[in-house]
């Protein structure tokens, strides 16, 4: 019997390997294979359930970061009873919301896991791998003709895709130039800060995704607050100006990009028509009104298309466009589930914002994730897209095990110091 169960513990032991080398090559795969990053989750799971400890699992789920996720999951699930659409159309719904089944265990693994920092280094080269395969490709034009974009766009997935992964990258970097500053670590200063002003050239003139210019200034004065040494905030701020600065005037593709808002809306407001912000317009203001025809738990799960399906019948324009996502999470959740459903979201992402209170750089990374999450949900249904529901996911559960398991240590620490 002793020699079972030392089998099974060796077993487990390797499993959990497998599982966190299988996390990292998800993060690695995020910022280039929506069908990579499927076939590694599944292959993730078949590792990890097997080997994951869950009496740890069940002390997450009654945390609020771990217990919350599943919370909405449960609530999507529920929905899909009092949805008038198909059962297709609610399954489709339904999908949005499952990814978020993974952050709990997430959180366990890596609360228990000496490799976490390899996830988060695995994403951050990827990050680079592709900021370099962009360049080579935009500035060698010859290089490939199967692989050359079209001028001003991205080798992989969408502008505003690749401008999200960079500014987590950039906040990431930002938290190390300033540790490399103060520890006048000369040489990883000067890689660090190319490496960021590599990542926001490409941003401001290769490709730019406008939701990241909005969350940008935000995370500028979230990391400000969180460094209150007065000259770092000063030299940030500058450097941020400067740099502001000489890309407006130097990018005409970046001022084009931002002028475009205000000639879209000004054209919906003049002759109704179809343009990117006009549209978020009329998605935002039909959400509401979806919203509170059934305020407290919704239409049902997968009903988001069929109300605008409802509502577009005998319009014109912008107004006739039937859409699946109303461009802002909040709205999506609250369609289909009502107050009760918007409640929940907001207070996972409170929980998950109370879990990063921390000053070390996963804690750091974890609170510029969520921060991010919640200002591009603003303009987009984040959590319910692929890539960014997954790097929320990831990013949130990986940085959380790791300040889940410094809150242990201390505590523990504590208790042997009271003894």
């Amino acid at each position: 019997m002793a020699d079972i169960s030392i089998a099974q513990g060796v077993h487990r032991e390797r499993l959990s390997r497998v599982a966190d080398v299988l996390i990292v090559t998800v993060a690695v795969s995020l910022p280039w294979s929506t069908s990579a990053t499927s076939i590694l989750v599944v292959l993730w799971l078949l590792a990890l359930v097997p080997s994951l400890d869950w009496n740890a699992l069940r002390r997450d789920l009654a945390m609020p970061a771990g217990g919350l996720p599943v919370l909405l999951v449960a609530l999507g699930a529920a929905g899909m009873l009092w949805a008038d659409v198909s059962l297709a159309e609610r399954w489709n719904g339904m999908d949005s919301f499952l990814k978020l089944l993974a952050l709990p265990l997430l959180l366990t693994q890596f609360r228990g896991s000496g490799r976490c920092g390899y996830v988060l280094c695995g994403y951050f080269v990827s990050c680079v791998a592709l900021l370099l395969a962009s360049t080579v490709v935009q500035v060698f034009h010859p290089f490939s003709l199967t692989l050359q974009p079209p001028l001003n766009e991205v080798l992989v997935k969408n502008a505003a895709t690749q401008s999200g992964e960079f500014v987590t990258c950039i906040f990431g970097l930002l938290f190390l130039v300033n540790d490399a500053a103060e520890r006048r670590s000369w040489a990883r200063l000067l890689v660090f800060t190319l490496i960021i002003l590599g990542m926001l050239a490409n941003m401001l003139y290769v490709a730019t995704g406008r939701t990241a210019l909005a969350i940008i200034p935000v995370l500028l004065v979230l990391f400000a607050a969180k460094k209150s040494h007065i000259k770092t905030v000063i030299n940030l701020f500058a450097a941020a100006v400067l740099v502001g600065v000489v890309a407006w005037y130097s990018s005409p593709y970046l001022r084009d990009r931002t002028n475009d808002v205000f000639h879209d809306l000004q054209s919906y407001q003049q002759a109704e028509t179809v343009t990117s912000s006009g549209e978020r317009l009329v998605f935002w203001t039909k959400s509401i009104q979806f919203i509170r025809q059934a305020p407290l738990i919704g239409h049902g799960t997968g009903s988001i298309r069929a109300m605008f399906e409802k509502s577009a019948a005998g319009q014109s324009g912008a107004a006739a466009e039937a859409s699946a996502n109303p461009h802002n999470q909040t709205l999506a959740v609250g369609i289909q589930l009502g107050a009760l459903g918007i409640g929940v979201l907001w207070a996972m992402w409170i929980a998950h914002l109370l879990l990063f209170r921390g000053n070390t750089l996963a804690e750091w990374i974890g609170l510029v994730v969520v921060v991010q999450d919640i200002v591009g949900s603003l303009f987009n249904s984040h959590l319910f897209d692929f890539l960014q529901g997954w790097t929320y996911v990831v990013g949130v559960g990986v940085a959380g095990g790791i300040a889940l398991k410094a809150i242990r240590t201390g505590d523990e620490a504590a208790r042997s110091g009271r003894r």
